[in-house]
């Protein structure tokens, strides 16, 4: 069994480390630099940047965010957020971006996938899914930070977003997002059943026996915000529990 990742998610808004509950209320926590320090420095094994509001407004400004970062943080760093074409994605890897994360303009052009994982790897393109549940069994990826119905399936859009190219799934429940009630465990067992590529389970994390139900579920890595940024737990606590029942992490934990 592959170890799974434990990653400190960064939601960004201009300069700002922002946090959302069901991506909407948005609350300034601080100077993201500070945080991913901090975090890297705990012992994170990844990093993912997301600027909340670039696809809104059209931009992406992530740039300088990611250069600071690349300086003093040698951790892998997946960077999404307005990402609209190969050339985007060109500045934020020259700039220090290990990987980069796509939602809004992937359903809009899925081929972008392929255009990304065809110069850069598949290895380096996230697709990101924020889902929210719709009925029994199905969930809905929005775009546009959770704005914006695609009126497609979930799980059949993981699959899609699979033969594109896309090397992994980042799989937001906009439903547990920043609610840190426990994952939608549903939703990343069928996810994670649909497609052979890694999926990062998001959104609803409250403790770290939250993290060992995602796993069990399919997950190959957690990603992780609210408890972070409020000093609830630590990534120490989250990787303790997970080696306390039998999960194998990165690092000793023994």
């Amino acid at each position: 069994m592959i170890k799974p990742r434990i990653i400190a998610r960064l939601d960004i808004k201009g300069p700002h480390l922002i946090k959302s509950i069901n991506l909407e209320g948005i609350r300034v926590i601080g100077d993201p630099q500070e945080f991913a320090e901090r975090y890297y420095l705990s012992h994170a094994d990844e990093l993912i940047y997301i600027d909340m509001v670039a696809s809104l407004y059209g931009r992406n400004n992530l740039q300088d965010i990611v250069k600071k970062c690349a300086q003093n943080i040698f951790i892998p760093l997946t960077i999404g957020g307005g990402i609209r074409s190969v050339e985007d994605a060109r500045v934020l890897f020259q700039s220090g971006a290990d990987k980069v994360a796509i939602n809004t303009a992937a359903l809009a052009r899925p081929e972008l996938i392929s255009d990304i994982a065809e110069t850069f790897g598949s290895q380096a393109m996230v697709v990101s899914i924020e889902a929210k549940k719709m009925g029994e069994g199905h969930w809905e990826p929005y775009s546009d930070c959770g704005r914006e119905r695609s009126y497609r399936d979930a799980v059949e859009w993981a699959k899609e977003a699979y033969t594109k190219g896309a090397g992994e799934i980042l799989l937001t429940s906009i439903d547990q997002e920043g609610t840190k009630k426990g994952f939608d465990l549903e939703l990343i067992r069928k996810v994670s059943d649909a497609v052979p590529i890694p999926v990062i389970a998001s959104g609803g994390l409250g403790k770290p026996e939250d993290a060992l139900d995602a796993v069990k579920q399919g997950a190959d890595a957690i990603a992780i915000a609210s408890v972070l940024h409020y000093n609830l737990f630590t990534l120490d606590d989250i990787k303790g529990t997970l080696s306390a029942n039998g999960v194998s992490v990165r690092g000793n934990y023994d």
